[in-house]
């Protein structure tokens, strides 16, 4: 495993904190006054899910962590359960708490394929792909004038979920969303 420099503790990158996988959720290096640099991150437990504030100094070095991923299939989800399986074999399935898969889990939809994030043969999470199409179930008409709000209405989609888009989208559409906002992106038909 390799060290990292407290400058290289960036975005997207998975280290180990008091023994325990961290994913860096952002990092800002400054200088404060005539000190020595310093790297504030904010840091999400993989285990846990918790969010910590943790400051790096120059002189400090953090240790990488492997993550290891592969492709699984997601299933369904019931009571606070999310299964998923192989997608080679359906008969190897495994559930993720709904803790651990988060926010993003409102825009899984079944036989979506997905990487699964393990750390020393323990789920830790998933990635999913940024931007998925997803199928428009209600939307409430457009009213002539209703600019107030922006120009936007919420719709509910295929999932669930429910996500601000503008006036002209209607029931039935397919909508691209980016998962990592939770935003519109744009329309697909």
């Amino acid at each position: 495993m390799s060290l990292l420099e407290y400058n290289e503790i960036k975005e997207r990158k998975y280290i180990i904190y008091e023994k325990e996988p961290y994913e860096v959720l952002t990092s800002h290096v400054f200088r404060k006054q005539q000190r020595k640099p310093v790297n504030a991150t904010k840091l999400k437990n993989l285990i846990s899910g918790s969010v910590k504030e943790i400051s790096f100094h120059v002189s400090e070095k953090v240790e990488e962590a492997e993550i290891d991923s592969r492709d699984a299939k997601f299933l369904y989800s019931n009571r606070g359960e999310f299964w998923f399986s192989d997608p080679a074999d359906p008969t190897k399935r495994y559930a993720m708490k709904e803790e651990l898969v988060g926010p993003q889990g409102k825009f899984l939809k079944p036989n979506t394929i997905l990487q699964i994030l393990s750390f020393q043969d323990r789920h830790v999470g998933f990635k999913l792909p940024i931007k998925v199409e997803l199928k428009v179930t209600e939307a409430a008409d457009a009213v002539k004038g209703n600019t107030v709000q922006g120009g936007t209405k919420t719709v509910t989609l295929e999932t669930g979920a429910t996500v601000n888009v503008p006036m002209f989208i209607n029931q039935g559409e397919i909508i691209r969303v980016n998962t990592e906002t939770g935003d519109y992106v744009e329309r697909v038909n």
